[in-house]
């Protein structure tokens, strides 16, 4: 896929592979041991909007934000070594991973899929298109949240359990990976709830951010 179409990753990617429990100040703060190996779930396509849209939360439902770095595949992989992967990157965005947690936390309980509590309508927000060189050090870079102007999550990227190049290879040896394709790096300490009314602003370091407002549904 050429660059120009990477720009339209949420319009062409086919699916959204999310990496859980991946930082370890996330770890810490739940009092949670490290993963022996990723957690990894999908959302739809079909939960992603960008800038100019609302985050809709139906009545009912608690949410809560995840502030993530996302990475979007460039070209298709398989079984992909570790010392490889980052050849396979095309871009990168911010991402929001939005979670209905109590229903999380009963299909924790049970064993169940993680699907409805992270792939509703509206649970995916993302930045734009970001260009690798916008990214220098990806696996060291300052991702931040703010609900309604107060800061939540202030974390780096150095301190994902599992990096970049780990989790790329891990997912394409059990499914393929393709242009477009979205890969979540996991959420920081500070997850909090999200409500109507609310505003969400995230970044990455000082020079990229995005806003999404709340709203009922």
């Amino acid at each position: 896929m050429a660059t120009a179409e990477l720009k339209h990753f949420v319009r062409y990617g086919k699916k959204i592979a999310g990496a859980g429990l991946n930082y370890r100040s996330l770890l810490t703060e739940r009092k949670l041991p490290l993963p022996k190996e990723p957690v990894i779930f999908l959302k739809p396509t079909s939960s992603y909007i960008t800038e100019g849209q609302n985050i809709e939360i139906p009545d009912g439902f608690v949410v809560h934000e995840e502030v993530e770095l996302g990475v979007i595949i460039g070209q298709r992989c398989k079984n992909i070594p570790e010392s490889q992967s980052l050849q396979y990157v095309g871009g990168y965005c911010l991402a929001l991973d939005l979670t209905e947690v109590r229903l999380m936390k009963e299909i924790r309980e049970n064993g169940l899929p993680w699907t409805f509590g992270k792939g509703f309508d509206t649970a995916c927000p993302v930045s734009r298109f970001l260009h690798c060189e916008e990214i220098q050090n990806p696996n060291n870079v300052r991702i931040w949240c703010k609900v309604n102007g107060e800061l939540r999550q202030n974390e780096t990227t150095s301190d994902m359990v599992f990096p970049i190049a780990s989790l790329i290879s891990h997912i394409s040896q059990y499914m393929s990976l393709e242009p477009g394709d979205l890969i979540l790096t996991g959420s920081p300490a500070g997850v909090g709830p999200i409500g109507p009314s609310d505003v969400m602003e995230a970044g990455i370091g000082e020079d990229i951010s995005m806003t999404f407002p709340v709203v009922a549904v």
